[in-house]
């Protein structure tokens, strides 16, 4: 049909000019932060067998995969998240390497979904993944990074909060559910749907105990003495090795100075099936969802024939651009999508010479200059300018002087950067700036 020739499919965009660049301002924030703290940049493919992704993930991420066949009959899918093409990168060809890995990532990702604020069906996403160590330290590195890079991003209002998985499956075990009884609990408490959590403690068969022990999870967060209040709930030994845990983790952190900054959240429940230690959240003040979410995964690699520890997190590009969008309104400061100044340059004839030089030496002090190709003259020049959205110009007389037209600022960045005064196009008297 003909209007497929310029819309696009549903949950995917297109990205312009001060969005493209907020966009990249926000990646290399992840990337200075997180090559800093010695993680090494991994890029893997944007596609892979169908098989392996879905190894990684379990059956509910993969019924949210783009699945596609090659010309060999292969089932193909886009990748929906990138720590088990890490997992399996590592498994296939990092056994033998000195342990623990560090490895980080910026990429897009795809899955087939309804798209919501913050995520579409292709995102972005920057994470870190630490392989090979069992250590409580290793996860407080995780959150401490987590922490690190969203301060690095420019966000102001944001909290890490971190669990356990094991908590939430050892007050199962203690309370003797099936599989079927199991999975409408962790549904309820996923969604975050408590009259379902409710109506589904009322109906599964358990004790008084543990009925009180899973109703209370989703308060089962704020400070420190939550782990306290969650010991008491229950005595069941994989629960109290979850509790000891975060006290081992928030340890490090109080080592840190971070411990300030996380709060506890036993009643975070992930819709990855690999977790299997500390999980980790962070939310911003201006948005209702996760701008990071991770944790443990001791099992994933061994389920491609390689049992190896491992930890990470992941970053959501877009949701954080959104969130530093509204922070900075809400503080009446600049938009974030402004894209900083830009510059027209034109000459005369026989003063082209002299205008690319101009345009040189401003670029290589980091202005974004525009060099004109239509031979616009000193009359047309600044309403050209301003139709696309130029901040100043530059006109280069044949006798290699030039005019200059925009704000104090930038009039005072030109005569900086070239050494000599840039007065405006209505003077009298004009600059000479280049020697014929």
């Amino acid at each position: 049909m003909e209007y497929m020739r310029l819309q696009t499919p549903r949950g995917v965009r297109d990205f312009l000019g001060a969005e493209t660049a907020a966009k990249r301002s926000v990646e290399e924030a992840f990337h200075r932060t997180f090559t800093s703290w010695g993680y090494q940049e991994v890029v893997t493919p944007t596609f892979e067998f169908a098989e392996a992704l879905a190894l990684g993930n379990g059956p509910d991420m993969a019924e949210k995969m783009f699945r596609f066949f090659d010309r060999e009959g292969n089932t193909l899918a886009l990748r929906p998240e990138m720590t088990t093409p890490i997992g399996r990168l590592v498994a296939a060809r990092l056994r033998n390497a000195p342990k623990p890995l560090r490895f980080y990532y910026v990429a897009n990702v795809f899955r087939y979904e309804e798209p919501r604020a913050g995520r579409g069906r292709e995102f972005w996403q920057a994470g870190v993944e630490m392989l090979g160590s069992t250590a409580p330290a290793a996860d407080a590195e995780v959150a401490a990074l987590a922490l690190q890079s969203l301060e690095a991003t420019g966000l102001q209002s944001f909290y890490v909060d971190i669990g356990h998985v094991g908590y939430f499956h050892g007050l199962l075990a203690e309370a003797g559910l099936d599989e079927e009884g199991r999975q409408a609990i962790r549904r309820a408490l996923l969604h975050r749907d408590y009259v379902a959590l409710e109506e589904e403690l009322n109906r599964a068969p358990m004790s008084a105990g543990s009925k009180a022990a899973l109703a209370a999870l989703p308060r089962l967060r704020g400070g420190l003495d939550v782990l306290d209040r969650a010991a008491a709930l229950t005595s069941h030994p994989q629960a109290h090795a979850a509790v000891e845990a975060l006290r081992a983790v928030v340890a490090v952190l109080q080592d840190y100075g971070l411990a300030h900054r996380v709060g506890i959240d036993l009643g975070m429940i992930k819709d990855l099936d690999y977790y299997t230690g500390m999980v980790l959240e962070a939310y911003a003040d201006t948005v209702g969802f996760p701008l990071c979410t991770g944790g443990r995964y001791d099992g994933l690699l061994a389920r491609f024939g390689y049992p190896c520890p491992a930890t990470g997190f992941v970053a959501t590009v877009d949701g954080i651009m959104m969130a530093l969008n509204r922070e900075k309104r809400a503080r009446g400061e600049e938009d974030m999508y402004e894209l900083p100044p830009r510059w027209l340059v034109a000459a005369s004839d026989g003063a082209r010479g002299a205008a690319f030089a101009i345009a040189q030496r401003l670029r290589a002090a980091g202005e974004s200059v525009e060099l004109d190709v239509e031979g616009l003259d000193g009359e047309t020049l600044a309403r050209a300018g301003r139709e696309r959205g130029v901040q100043a110009t530059v006109f280069v007389a044949a006798d290699g002087s030039a005019t200059m037209e925009g704000p104090p600022e930038l009039r005072a960045r030109f005569a900086q950067l070239t050494g000599q005064g840039a007065p405006s196009a209505d003077s009298s008297a004009a600059a000479p700036l280049w020697e014929e």
